[in-house]
């Protein structure tokens, strides 16, 4: 049933208003991150708006390199969380945002599903070598691949210190 009710909120979302997107983010203090790995390499996607279109076509908004992915593979929702935290989560649903289903379908964690609500660190598996990795980071998280600022102690040195060293 929830497969259902998320096919019709796809058919039934025509707004474009991306405006605030990126405000509401920032109040959240949290950033919502997809790690593409498929036939061309990386790709680093940072999810602000609704609906996200994932697949091989050139139309999609996160378009997959690989002859083993479909036209139109998945859907990215996003949707509010319950507990009025203001916050959201995102949804993945195998296919079209017309409920048409993917050829091959999606594996989420190792299990073939239709439809996910994504956690930190999920993987999303679309075919072979085509895969993603969901990164929900609260406030004062590093991004994968980032090192935090307070990691490096620099002392700096005064040049009048190194002539001693030099007698």
């Amino acid at each position: 049933m929830a497969e259902n009710d998320s096919k019709q909120f796809l058919i039934n979302k025509t707004s474009t208003d991306y405006s605030n997107d990126l405000s509401m983010a920032a109040e959240n203090h949290e950033s919502h991150i997809l790690i593409v790995e498929d036939d061309q390499g990386r790709k680093e996607f940072t999810l602000e708006r609704p609906i996200y279109s994932i697949g091989r076509d050139r139309e999609c908004d996160i378009r997959l390199v690989s002859q083993f992915v479909s036209r139109r593979h998945a859907t990215l929702v996003r949707l509010p969380r319950n507990d009025r935290s203001n916050s959201h989560y995102y949804r993945i649903i195998d296919g079209d945002a017309r409920g048409k289903p993917s050829s091959n379908g999606l594996m989420i964690n190792g299990r073939k599903l239709s439809a996910y609500d994504l956690k930190n660190e999920d993987e999303v598996v679309f075919g072979p070598q085509v895969r993603a990795i969901y990164y929900l980071l609260k406030r004062d998280t590093v991004p994968p691949g980032q090192t935090d600022a307070s990691e490096y102690d620099i002392t700096l040195i005064n040049p009048g210190m190194t002539e001693d060293l030099e007698d």
